[in-house]
């Protein structure tokens, strides 16, 4: 699988390791859901799943990166328990979780168009935070609230993520 970070061929059915990836993104996006700490100021709680988008992309390149988010939103939105809650998907996070498909998309595309993996991941977060922002904005009052309660408090949270990204994509690059 020629990915957009990962190189190394690890099995050699090109189809069967795209799928065993795109399945892996799916599996830890729900991980990174259930891993999460309310807010009680805002309706978003902290979670993994950024951490997980932003990967995808960066790992799979945009195509298999979208797939492995759009399967993700699809079963989720039919009734599997992978959001952080029941309904999330037509609740304030949900414009979140429609960011992960473009979000993964964009750092796998950027990153396919040379651009700085840092600069990918950051701009991938913040079509990201802006479509939650977007859909929060419904639900608290005005995009200014959102951007209050859906933005600011996860920038930080958010480069601490990337930064981390940038390692663990510096071993397994070093690894092959």
């Amino acid at each position: 699988m020629n990915t957009a970070v990962l190189s190394r061929k690890i099995i050699l059915n090109e189809k069967l390791e795209k799928t065993i990836w795109v399945s892996f993104f799916v599996i830890a996006t729900t991980f990174g859901a259930y891993v999460k700490i309310p807010l009680l100021f805002t309706p978003v709680p902290l979670t993994l799943q950024t951490f997980f988008v932003l990967l995808s992309g960066a790992m799979l390149g945009r195509k298999f990166g979208t797939i492995s988010q759009l399967i993700y939103l699809v079963l989720g939105g039919i009734g599997l328990p992978l959001f952080t809650q029941t309904g999330a998907l037509w609740g304030p996070t949900g414009g979140y979780i429609a960011g992960f498909i473009y979000a993964s998309w964009f750092v796998g595309f950027a990153i396919e168009k040379k651009w700085k993996l840092f600069y990918s991941l950051l701009v991938g977060d913040l079509i990201l935070l802006s479509f939650g922002a977007i859909n929060l904005s419904l639900f608290v009052g005005g995009i200014k609230n959102a951007v209050m309660l859906g933005v600011i408090p996860f920038i930080v949270g958010d480069i601490l993520k990337i930064f981390a990204i940038v390692g663990v994509l510096k071993v397994i690059k070093n690894r092959g």
